[in-house]
């Protein structure tokens, strides 16, 4: 019996069972595919679907269409109504798979334009006005702009203001004051504020800008931990189906030739192969490996170092780690030394095609920008990096490219030839514009100004007159910020009076402990 035979008679599990199997097997024939029409423009698909309304238990309607949203992936936009009582809902789904990392977006709105930046927010994603402390937690999926986010949450706060003024007249006073910060911020009267998306499942996105100034729109990506692979149903953290009563599935033994090879949870090694660091002494030159954690599978993996001494600056660990399982492959470089007192700013104009072959060292705690080519590349942006100033400018564009395109390969020709189709068309002249002066400087026949400004003096650019100075290199130092100490965690660190410090707190707990006896 289907759910629109009789549905009075239905009732209880039966009426569940029915309902989500009738579900179920419309669900299996979607084709959530866009077609070509025949004049040869994108044709979207809106599949519909009889599904339960969760208010009244009448029957309503779900509408799924999958879409591409320019600058970003694939998504899947669902919609119910229910024509009984009238209720509506709408989310959406990620319809790609979770990324290697989780990503986190930071944006500065300025003026009314800044309210219309598109946003993903993920059913993983926390939201945050930074300004006001205010979060959204994760939860349903939202695809809107930087307004109707804001609009939302003060609506929702709203719609219940006047029982909560009568029941707890004090955190009404305070709810209050928070909607009419929230107010000003849609109407533009408390410019500038910022605004964060935060989704370890790297699935959430905040719209960018080629013409973004230095420090309005910022990316930075992270490993998950494991309580955050857990919540994504990755690595060890996730329960068994059959623990969840209490019960746990025997464990079951498969000979080794019917093992898969190359392939994500086949032959996984439960013990790390290769760990030399802790045996010998680091010298140069050598290579060494140590047991790490795969951020992409939470697998167990091998990462490998090698010292290298960089003339006229200092020695620098290069690492890089590559996962047999999932294929995931990162390289860093990592610059040892104590803390300096100040920051340092590198200017290096370039000009020739001997500037461009320059070997550049960015730490992953630098910042980067070319003024003339605007582009801004905050600290974090790519790790740690050893290369050429033409190499960092093309690895830059390549990923760029692939983010403002959703490409695969920021470089493929061919894909670039049909990249954007579906952005406004004044964004993508914007965009192309950029990248047409950004190729320029890289094929030498613009020139421009590189400024690495790193808080911890650990990036360095070659001197091709060293130990003379260089006379298109300028370094300076400088006084770090206030926001750099507290992001660097220089203001917890104390190198001296420690001792002290850790006696005097022993004594502490000595004493509580006697009082509590």
């Amino acid at each position: 019996m289907s759910s629109t035979e009789n549905p009075e008679k239905l009732t209880g599990q039966a009426l569940m069972k029915d309902l989500f199997e009738d579900m179920q097997r419309k669900v299996d024939d979607i084709q959530l595919t866009n077609g070509d029409a025949e004049d040869g423009t994108e044709q979207k698909v809106v599949e519909e679907i009889e599904s339960l309304c969760m208010n009244c238990h009448e029957n309503g309607t779900t509408k799924l269409l999958l879409t591409k949203i320019p600058f970003f992936k694939e998504i899947i936009i669902m919609s119910f109504q229910c024509d009984e009582c009238h209720f509506r809902n709408s989310e959406i789904q990620s319809a790609g798979e979770i990324q290697e990392r989780g990503a986190k977006y930071t944006f500065k709105v300025e003026n009314e334009k800044d309210l219309q930046r598109q946003v993903v927010k993920g059913d993983t994603c926390v939201f945050k006005i930074d300004d006001i402390d205010l979060e959204i937690p994760a939860g349903k999926g939202q695809y809107s702009n930087i307004e109707g986010l804001i609009s939302t949450v003060r609506d929702d706060l709203a719609s219940h203001q006047d029982a909560r003024m009568m029941q707890m007249p004090e955190v009404g006073a305070q709810i209050a004051g928070v909607i009419r910060k929230l107010s000003d911020m849609v109407e533009g009267n408390s410019f500038p504020f910022t605004v964060s998306a935060d989704d370890p499942s790297g699935n959430s996105w905040i719209e960018p800008s080629p013409r973004d100034s230095s420090g309005k729109y910022s990316k930075s990506q992270y490993d998950r931990t494991s309580a955050q692979n857990g919540m994504l149903g990755l690595g060890d953290d996730v329960p068994h189906p059959s623990a969840q009563n209490g019960t746990s599935a025997p464990e079951t033994e498969i000979r080794p030739e019917y093992h898969s090879s190359n392939l994500v949870g086949a032959t996984a090694p439960t013990e790390r192969t290769t760990n030399n660091v802790d045996d010998e002494d680091i010298v140069e030159g050598q290579v060494y490996s140590f047991p790490a954690t795969c951020p992409g599978c939470t697998r167990p993996c091998d990462t490998h170092m090698k010292m290298v001494n960089i003339p006229y600056f200092k020695e620098v660990v290069l690492m890089s780690t590559v996962c047999h399982l999932c294929g995931y492959r990162s390289n860093d470089v990592k610059t040892g030394g104590e803390v300096p007192e100040k920051g340092q700013r590198i200017t290096l104009t370039v000009e020739t095609a001997e500037d461009l072959a320059r070997d550049l060292l960015k730490s992953e705690s630098a910042a980067l920008s070319c003024p003339e080519l605007q582009l801004e590349v905050q600290p974090g942006t790519l790790g740690g990096r050893f290369t050429t100033v033409e190499g960092i400018l093309t690895q830059f564009r390549r990923d760029l490219r692939a983010q403002a395109f959703d490409l695969a390969d920021g470089d493929a020709e061919e894909e670039l030839v049909k990249a954007g189709d579906s952005m406004p068309a004044e964004t993508k002249r914007s965009w192309d514009e950029f990248f047409s002066t950004l190729t320029d400087a890289i094929e030498g026949r613009k020139k421009f100004t590189v400024v690495i400004t790193d808080p911890l003096a650990s990036s360095y650019v070659q001197s091709l007159t060293a130990p003379e100075k260089d006379p298109k290199i300028e370094i300076e130092d400088y006084e770090r910020t206030e926001e750099e100490e507290e992001d660097l965690g220089l203001k917890d660190i104390k190198t001296e009076g420690y001792e002290q410090d850790g006696d005097k707190k022993g004594k502490d707990d000595e004493k509580v402990a006697e009082a509590e006896a």
